[in-house]
């Protein structure tokens, strides 16, 4: 396979695991010669590998990474960024929220494998997915008010309008232990252990009910948006409607007869 890093073109890598339950999809993106930076061609392919993986009734989960170890996604691309105009910004901020959402909108887990620098619109996809390990020299930033534009952030869902703000008007980049302070990453490991910790959250969410995580996915997103009471009766739907099929019936009475 040959290396971006030798002059390869950037792409999108799609592989997959399976499991007896389903199967696990990794999306890398390998742009390593520019720290995997994104341009509209990279998130137009990525947007397109997300969205047919969402499709598919076997998926359980799906892995976000960077090729190498110097950046997950070092943001967007600069050159294209300098070259926009008012309607042709639009259109290419529009490109990173339809990465972000096509995350979102997946029905499994998406996992972020966070090493090196995720910045600019890298840090905003990996807030984008539902949970973020990264390594100890994982660094994170959203930089765009140095080069004269504004963030459109995810991250203040995560980290709240305080930190949010430290962010985005400072500019600077913080380390993997801020991230886990502040909440923006959920767990940190030495580069070494990273694909471990990543295998042993999917080992966990193999072990759950398929049908069942990804109402329980479903219901969070809907959590974000809705006031307190609206969030109960949606949780109490969803409990529910987890009853329309035989899943939780099966796997009650398996826990039962383990007990016994």
């Amino acid at each position: 396979m040959a290396n971006p890093a030798d002059g390869a073109p950037a792409r999108v890598e799609l592989d997959e695991t399976a499991y007896e339950s389903g199967v696990v999809a990794r999306i890398t993106v390998h742009n390593e010669r520019k720290l995997n930076i994104v341009g509209r061609a990279l998130m137009t392919e990525f947007i397109g590998a997300v969205e047919a993986l969402a499709a598919r009734d076997d998926l359980r989960a799906l892995v976000v990474a960077g090729a190498g170890e110097k950046a997950f996604i070092g943001g967007a691309s600069i050159p294209e960024m300098a070259a926009l105009d008012r309607e042709s910004a639009r259109d290419f901020i529009g490109l990173v929220h339809q990465i972000c959402n096509c995350l979102r909108q997946c029905p499994v887990p998406v996992i972020a494998r966070i090493d090196g620098y995720a910045l600019g619109a890298g840090l905003e996809i990996a807030a984008a997915c539902d949970l973020r390990v990264a390594t100890t020299r994982a660094r994170f930033g959203m930089p765009e008010v140095r080069v004269g534009i504004p963030s459109v952030v995810e991250a203040a869902r995560l980290i709240g309008f305080g930190r949010t703000r430290e962010l985005l008007m400072l500019g600077e980049i913080i380390d993997a232990e801020t991230a886990l302070r502040w909440g923006l990453i959920e767990r940190m490991v030495a580069p070494q252990a990273l694909d471990r910790e990543v295998e042993a959250i999917i080992v966990s969410l193999l072990a759950a009910g398929p049908r069942a995580v990804r109402i329980q996915k479903k219901l969070i997103r809907e959590w974000e948006s809705l006031a307190i009471e609206p969030a109960i009766r949606a949780g109490i739907d969803a409990f529910t409607s987890a009853f329309d099929a035989e899943e939780p019936s099966r796997m009650l009475n398996a826990f039962i007869k383990r007990k016994r």
